[in-house]
């Protein structure tokens, strides 16, 4: 049995999305940031040294990182499906944004997130540099999106689950207001059943 240890308000959605999709059995343990200091509590340190979620715990494995527990996740599946196949074009762009979910893209929006939180005198250094990489990754997804429906080409994929929720992030905090194909992919996406149900259970 899987089982996803999940934080309230955080990108372990993701693990719960994915599940979802893939019709698998699974079990949710939750956690509940401190309501102050909005941190992880210490029940995440007893699953994994790292304190964060999501974690996955199948058997001896003990995983943590969205990415590389989706891909776990993908290699025990016996459905194809989500992923493209190796070596196919697809496949390449399908590693490219799911790396770029936590790569490039997760610094700038989580940095966005930290300031609208912080009582701020102002960096302008710091403002200027995440601005443009705002505009940077933002124009480049938006771009994409204008040329295909989905973040590896035309079929859904685990790719997508891993953008789709930074750029629900962005959403909330009001990055993509002028995106209109970032606009019109989230409302797609936001129609899956598996999405609306992980959105309820996470």
């Amino acid at each position: 049995m899987l089982t996803v240890h999940h934080l309230n308000a955080s990108r372990s959605t993701r693990v719960i999305w994915l599940l979802n999709e893939l019709g698998l059995t699974y079990d949710i343990v939750r956690h509940q940031r401190d309501p102050d200091t909005h941190l992880a509590p210490d029940s995440l340190k007893a699953i994994h040294p790292l304190g964060k979620a999501p974690v996955l715990v199948d058997n001896e494995h003990t995983l943590c990182e969205s990415g590389a527990i989706i891909e776990y996740i993908l290699d025990k599946s016996e459905s194809n499906q989500m992923r493209p196949e190796h070596g196919t074009p697809a496949y390449y762009k399908y590693l490219e944004w799911t790396h770029f979910a936590e790569g490039s893209l997760a610094l700038p929006v989580i940095a966005s997130v930290v300031m609208k939180m912080e009582q701020r005198q102002g960096d302008q250094a710091m403002d200027s540099y995440i601005n443009k990489e705002i505009d940077v990754d933002f124009s480049y997804i938006d771009a994409t999106l204008a040329e295909q429906a989905f973040f590896a080409g035309e079929e859904f994929s685990a790719a997508d689950i891993m953008m789709t929720v930074m750029l629900d992030i962005a959403d909330n905090i009001g990055l993509i207001s002028t995106r209109k194909n970032i606009k019109a992919y989230l409302s797609k996406i936001h129609d899956r059943a598996a999405y609306k149900a992980a959105q309820e259970q996470g």
